[in-house]
């Protein structure tokens, strides 16, 4: 974990890359993205945020326009309630640096917003900040998906691709995403017990 920022335990789903990039900034959290609408025809990635909530909790934090209350709704419908939480930004008005103009209703996003409005957002919402996290194991790194054969051989993809069938994770994953969902999934000894039996004990594809 980063020193310094506060840990959330639940995943967050936010909306787009700049919103998780800002995000990240302020505390230290499993951070997933909709990618927009996207969600709404991604059944595999549903899948995943669904199992997401299962295993850690999700808090749902999407901006404050009428898109964002679109998805927020759509997702508030498809994933267990029991397991979410809501997690809300205030109308401000202001568009974003990068941005050349601001949206079309004039208000700021989460990329926007200051760290201690996220904050306050966030705990609002009853995230679990600072709090004991039950016993895990070892975390997955870079190196273990290189000793399993999960990156840097003629047959990670393949291998990569068996594995997030078998774990129901969408095939789209960057390598970096995958690293991510793995910890939240597993620690390193189940991960390489989950392979052994996949690729020593012959699974179908």
């Amino acid at each position: 974990m980063s020193a310094g920022k506060p840990q959330v335990r639940e995943v967050i789903l936010v909306e787009g890359k700049y919103d998780k990039n800002t995000l990240a900034q302020v505390v230290d959290a499993t951070i997933v993205t909709t990618d927009g609408f996207g969600i709404f025809s991604d059944r595999e990635r549903l899948a995943f945020f669904r199992r997401l909530a299962r295993q850690r909790g999700l808090i749902l934090l999407t901006d404050s326009d009428g898109a964002g209350f679109v998805i927020r709704n759509f997702l508030k419908g498809a994933i267990d309630k029991e397991c979410l939480k809501q997690a809300y930004i205030p109308d401000i008005a202001g568009k974003e640096r990068r941005k050349r103009r601001a949206g079309k209703e004039g208000k700021l996003g989460v990329e926007g917003m200051d760290a201690s409005v996220l904050l306050e957002a966030l705990r609002r919402a009853g995230a679990t900040i600072d709090g004991a996290e039950p016993p895990r194991g070892q975390a997955i790194t870079k190196q273990d998906l290189y000793e399993l054969g999960l990156s840097g051989g003629k047959d990670s993809a393949a291998r990569r691709t068996q594995l997030m069938r078998h774990l129901s994770l969408p095939r789209r994953m960057s390598a970096n995403a995958l690293l991510e969902a793995l910890n939240v999934l597993l620690d390193a000894a189940s991960l390489r017990t989950c392979c052994a039996q996949l690729f020593e004990g012959g699974e179908e594809n």
